[in-house]
């Protein structure tokens, strides 16, 4: 270090100790340099692909997040004013919107069903895979996998079992129960009834419309 010269931070312009001394140029970040005939852009392109993937992705999530808290206004002002109505159109509100926001609902570090499936390894291809999914559910093709049998240890020695979903069957679960809980927190306002549907309702409802023949 030049003992004529202050401490000096990167990035920064030198400060000199004696005002008659004139200062360096500021330094300026390059490139990565140029090694073993590999272009020295490389780098910095990738990373700039991977911020505009972050920054499509926050925008997606983002649209995805309006157009579902407009559906489920929707579906919520229509239970809100025909309370003794029974709902009989509501398949269309499993958008790949609403599917999507399901998945990122999701834990991060939830065990893999019997398909093995982990939500990382989802989310690397998640356009792809919940357009599938979408396709799938709305022409009848989609099937609930059976669930993996986990057993958890108790206290007392025993163990407690444990049904763990697919992945895809937690996403479809999920977007399920949010579209309904809007109707069943309007029917049961006011009333010493618990509100939202159960996890075998669901089930059973989500059995009964993959057995069901596509909309024609």
């Amino acid at each position: 270090m030049d003992r004529h010269r202050g401490p000096q931070r990167e990035g920064e312009e030198p400060k000199p100790l004696h005002g008659r001394e004139k200062s360096d140029p500021a330094i300026v970040a390059m490139k990565p340099a140029n090694r073993a005939g590999q272009p020295a852009t490389e780098p910095v392109e990738r990373r700039a692909g991977a911020e505009g993937n972050a920054r499509q992705q926050s925008t997606r999530r983002a649209q995805d997040r309006v157009s579902v808290s407009q559906a489920l206004e929707r579906v919520r002002e229509a239970a809100r004013q025909r309370k003794k109505e029974r709902f009989t159109a509501l398949f269309h509100h499993l958008s790949e919107a609403m599917l999507r926001t399901a998945f990122f609902a999701l834990k991060r570090d939830a065990a893999p069903g019997i398909d093995g499936l982990t939500w990382r390894a989802y989310e690397a291809d998640l356009d792809r895979r919940i357009e599938d999914l979408h396709d799938r559910v709305h022409r009848g093709a989609y099937r609930a996998q059976p669930s993996r049998r986990r057993y958890i240890p108790k206290p007392d020695g025993r163990q407690r079992p444990l049904a763990v979903a697919a992945l895809e069957d937690k996403i479809v679960q999920r977007a399920t129960v949010t579209v309904l809980n809007e109707i069943y927190e309007e029917i049961s306002s006011g009333s010493r009834m618990g509100s939202g549907p159960s996890a075998a309702s669901t089930t059973r409802w989500m059995h009964w419309r993959s057995a069901s023949p596509a909309p024609r």
